[in-house]
């Protein structure tokens, strides 16, 4: 019998340096989300552009070290991407720079190629910012196979989002993931039900979606699909050393669950233990344990 092929999974979007007051750590959501995808088991890897610069090496080098593919990054004449990240009560805040690398994401014929192999996408509002990196994104999305699982993962951050883009985004999406303070800014932005449960049931039935995932903090999250709800009140972590990339550790470990079928309730599990597990390390990217990483992939 054939080994079984890792999935090829790619974060689409923006790829920089968070500099935190702890140090200076790989960054952006889709790099973030790539990395503990590859940790799980699959193929990660991240299509965005750096500089030809110092920092767009590093980011480079970076990759090499984290096991990271790098065919998907694309340099180009504009600086790398940096984020000032301060924590308030373990909290992140955001100074996001413009003007850099990812927001001028070219798309090409071996981009397309990576869009044909991928088996599943995740990507945000924030790379959509500029019109290059938007058309870019969208022609990638447009790209994939009718069985790729296209992860929505809204991320909205300042000012970097409208109607048309969250809409043309969830059009291209099989699966939504946001937490409870972005649900009611959808809800206003595309006019539905002002109550969380209402607004989640017409956003799966308008958009024709597989799955939302709605996160809570401290407080749990829930998965909802057309026919099953899981609810999950988190794992209490004792000592939080700042929540930077929880989130998308816990996309990942979703992700992972639902191209191999597993049960919801057991894929919702193993992606808020991962989840708490970065919540108590520096950084977005730390280094899974092999006994958790076990348990993880079951």
């Amino acid at each position: 019998m054939l080994p079984i092929k890792p999935p090829c999974i790619v974060g689409l979007g923006e790829i920089l340096w968070d500099i935190l007051p702890s140090g200076t750590f790989l960054g952006g959501a889709p790099a973030n989300f790539a990395f503990h995808a590859n940790q799980l088991g699959a193929n990660g890897l991240v299509v965005s552009a750096v500089g030809n610069d110092d920092r767009g090496d590093g980011i480079i080098c970076q990759l090499e070290q984290l096991g990271l593919a790098k065919n998907g990054l694309r340099r180009v004449e504009h600086p790398t991407g940096t984020v000032t990240v301060s924590t308030v009560d373990g909290q992140p805040s955001y100074t996001i720079h413009t003007g850099v690398a990812w927001d001028f994401l070219p798309f090409d014929d071996a981009l397309r190629d990576i869009a044909q192999q991928a088996d599943a996408v995740c990507f945000g509002t924030l790379a959509q910012r500029s019109p290059e990196s938007r058309r870019s994104l969208q022609a990638f999305l447009q790209a994939t196979r009718p069985d790729c699982c296209r992860v929505f993962d809204i991320n909205l951050r300042q000012h970097y989002y409208d109607t048309s883009t969250i809409e043309a985004s969830l059009q291209l999406s099989q699966v939504l993931k946001l937490n409870h303070e972005e649900l009611p800014v959808v809800a206003d932005l595309l006019q539905l039900p002002p109550d969380p449960e209402l607004t989640v049931r017409e956003l799966l039935q308008r958009y024709r979606l597989r799955l939302i995932a709605l996160t809570r903090g401290a407080d749990g999250s829930s998965l909802y699909t057309k026919w099953r709800t899981s609810h999950h009140l988190g794992y209490r972590v004792e000592q939080i050393a700042d929540t930077v990339g929880a989130g998308d550790s816990f996309t990942a470990a979703l992700v992972l669950g639902l191209l191999h079928q597993n049960d919801l309730d057991v894929i919702h599990d193993r992606a808020a233990k991962i989840a708490s597990f970065v919540c108590t390390q520096r950084g977005a990217t730390p280094q899974i344990p092999d006994e958790l990483r076990q348990e993880l992939v079951g």
